[in-house]
């Protein structure tokens, strides 16, 4: 379902779905080309992101994990800044020592990133503990991944989240459905007794809801409830946003084995390709908004092409301005350095 939104709204967030897309195909391209280090994408839980973020006010903060580029170009982040950090250039968002990996900006609300498994929880909640002391009605959303719940840094957290009815959001992107794991030399998935998700939060006495991550209505409906809990001090929500891992994230290195998103598919049936049937015809969270949008009357597929070839553009000259940007001069490296 579309989001309670105005027709201009929407149009904004397909644009941002469509952002965080084309910035992952043209990181995965320019991988093959140069030397960016190990990466994860974004691929696949635009729907997620987009609308969950979406509803953040300047002061909010969030915190997330490895697979991060999708969650701060939601926010605004500049997507040729954050290219030339990923390359470890002078340009990037982090003058190029954070990389991929430890992208951030204080600006739009990232004040760091955390690649371990679970290190975004104890972050989330202390940002969330210090809005409390403060008194300032601003919220800390944790975007963390299924696997990060196996931490004891998890229930240590939420405990005192609990305890404190802390201003907090546990977005859980749950993105090990259909996931093969280590059995057919992929990426490890969560291997958890615990089912559903939802209850390693509902035993600390909070709301705990599992939703379809691939519906940006039913994302934008439970973050908008959890956003006004948060506020109004009544504690924490977890959400576990449920989605498919996108065939290109299994590998040990993303390819875009589904090629480069097609937008014809949500309207033409006949655009289907042979490989990956399900996928595009039901699993993509961008196709099934833009077949929403064009449904309801919101957009055509003239304009979602039209909207698509500016986004194409952009990640264009993102690359671009990547490339062209210096690296950082040696002196500089310990700049910034605390001790």
């Amino acid at each position: 379902m579309l989001p309670e939104l105005g027709e201009d709204q929407l149009r904004e967030l397909f644009q941002t779905m469509l952002v965080m897309r084309r910035f992952e195909e043209a990181l995965i391209t320019l991988a093959g080309e140069f030397d960016v280090g190990h990466f994860h994408v974004y691929i696949g839980q635009e729907a997620t992101g987009a609308p969950a973020l979406g509803l953040l006010e300047d002061g909010d903060f969030g915190f997330t994990t490895h697979r991060n580029h999708g969650h701060l170009l939601a926010r605004g982040v500049d997507p040729a800044r954050m290219m030339a950090e990923i390359l470890g250039r002078e340009t990037g968002t982090n003058q190029g020592k954070g990389g991929t990996l430890h992208l951030s900006s204080l600006e739009h609300g990232f004040p760091v990133t955390s690649a371990a498994t679970g290190g975004c929880i104890p972050l989330a909640t202390g940002a969330a503990f210090g809005f409390s002391k403060l008194g300032n009605r601003r919220v800390s959303v944790c975007l963390m991944g299924d696997g990060s719940l196996e931490e004891g840094a998890w229930h240590e957290s939420v405990n005192i989240a609990a305890l404190e009815k802390l201003p907090i959001i546990y977005l859980c992107e749950n993105n090990s459905l259909e996931a093969l794991g280590q059995r057919a030399n992929e990426y490890p998935s969560s291997s958890m007794a615990a089912s559903p998700l939802t209850g390693l939060a509902a035993v600390f006495g909070m709301p705990a809801v599992a939703i379809d991550g691939f519906d940006a209505g039913e994302v934008h409906d439970t973050m908008n409830i959890a956003i006004a809990r948060a506020r109004a001090g009544d504690g924490p929500t977890f959400i576990e946003a449920r989605t498919v891992r996108w065939p290109g994230s299994r590998p040990l290195w993303p390819q875009l084995l589904t090629g480069e998103l097609d937008l014809t598919i949500a309207w033409d049936e006949t655009a289907l390709p042979d490989e990956h049937v399900e996928w595009h015809r039901s699993q993509d969270g961008i196709l099934r908004f833009t077949r929403e949008l064009i449904e309801a009357g919101n957009l055509t597929p003239e304009q979602a092409l039209e909207i698509d070839a500016g986004v194409k553009a952009q990640m264009k000259e993102a690359v671009q301005f990547a490339l062209d940007s210096p690296y950082p001069p040696p002196e500089a490296a310990l700049d910034h350095v605390y001790a």
